[in-house]
């Protein structure tokens, strides 16, 4: 069996944020290769005089750091080992929980399910790690770990081993995470970025060969996207 690492992040997810596109998404690799993908990401900030501990994130890019951002943009598709899986919900105002006799949160989890359950394979092991956000964090992920467990009837947990938060700040691919999710959380909004911003989105559409609002095949493996729809949630 072999154990892969999953590093979660996601982007206007409260149900009152005023944000009309929400985003999962995670980055995964092969768990024997995470030392070695941290250590390359950390030789990128040091080639562009970053501190090893600069935090990769969405919100931080701009014209002073577009070539490092590149960098690590074009690093991510050269690694034969990494893998991107992203759900889009580009329109949350369309929910209707009442409807379906389930609150956001219940919703959320199932969400976070249909982004996690094509990367779940029965005959391997995973470890998933989530950004922690707030004092709620540990009540999530033990909630998360339960449904995904039921879900892949996991009941002894031998698939899937670990559900826990950790620091974006202390893990380099989960900084990776949270600059493709912003990449894609940018191509499916109709406001205006910074022209450094754009020329990431324009990168990353470019290297995937996808325009990163639509589906893509189920077996893409580097790039792989799911655009959900809110009217979709009848039919499951």
């Amino acid at each position: 069996m072999k154990i892969f690492n999953i590093y979660c992040d996601e982007s206007c997810h409260l149900e009152n944020d005023q944000q009309q596109v929400m985003l999962l998404g995670a980055v995964w690799c092969p768990s024997d290769l995470s030392r070695s993908i941290a250590k390359r990401l950390k030789a990128i900030k040091k080639k562009h005089d970053l501190s090893p501990t600069f935090e990769i994130k969405w919100t931080k890019v701009s014209p002073a750091k577009i070539d490092f951002y590149m960098d690590i943009l074009s690093y991510f598709f050269e690694e034969s080992g990494l893998y991107f899986r992203a759900l889009i919900i580009p329109d949350k105002t369309k929910l209707r929980h009442d409807a379906f006799n389930h609150d956001h949160d219940t919703w959320y989890y199932k969400m976070y399910f249909e982004m996690l359950k094509v990367l779940l394979n029965p005959h391997d092991r995973y470890h998933i790690y989530l950004d922690i956000k707030d004092s709620k964090s540990g009540e999530k992920v033990a909630k998360l770990h339960d449904v995904l467990c039921n879900n892949a009837y996991d009941f002894q947990r031998q698939i899937i081993e670990r559900v826990q938060t950790v620091r974006s700040h202390e893990i380099e691919q989960l900084q990776l995470a949270d600059l493709l999710i912003g990449c894609v959380l940018a191509a499916n909004r109709n406001s205006e970025i910074s022209g450094a911003k754009k020329a990431l989105v324009e990168k990353m559409r470019q290297l995937s060969g996808y325009c990163l609002t639509r589906t893509t095949l189920i077996r893409e493996r580097k790039v792989n996207l799911i655009r959900w729809q809110a009217s979709e949630v009848s039919n499951g």
